[in-house]
């Protein structure tokens, strides 16, 4: 086996052992999403929301953005790039005007050492709506 063959086999299993990860990653990100939005029921997504909707976030490992809205509402966020999405980084947004939309980027920063993570582009905002018992569906 040359140098190079040796090398390259490396890299592949890196790489092979980082997907491997990414998709664990997104696996429990996906259970403790569906744990969180149960109860809820899902409305029509929105390309904008307005920043005075907004009272929080809370990030979903390698998956999502939850917006905590007014009242029972959830604004779940699914952008390109969630990947790189943890728990440990502070993500800063630069609105445009009053409203976080769609496409918007939201860079992202080591809430250690503050150096930069990378950054995401912002996907729709689909609210879901807490659904109380006994009241069936409720549209958002």
């Amino acid at each position: 086996m040359t140098r190079a063959s040796a090398w390259l086999i490396a890299v592949l299993a890196l790489a092979a052992g980082a997907a491997h990860g990414a998709n664990e990653d997104r696996a429990r990100g996906e259970a403790e999403l569906a744990k969180r939005l149960a109860g809820y029921q899902a409305g029509k997504p929105r390309d904008c929301v307005l920043l005075s909707e907004l009272h929080g976030t809370q990030i979903i490992d390698g998956t999502a953005i939850l917006y905590r809205g007014n009242g029972d509402t959830l604004y779940l966020n699914r952008p390109s790039g969630a990947a790189i999405l943890r728990r440990d980084v502070v993500m800063v947004d630069y609105p445009h005007g009053s409203q976080l939309c769609r496409m918007d980027i939201v860079e992202l920063y080591d809430s250690g050492t503050r150096m930069p993570r990378g950054s995401i582009s912002l996907g729709s905002f689909v609210p879901y709506v807490k659904v109380k018992p006994g009241q069936g569906t409720r549209t958002p």
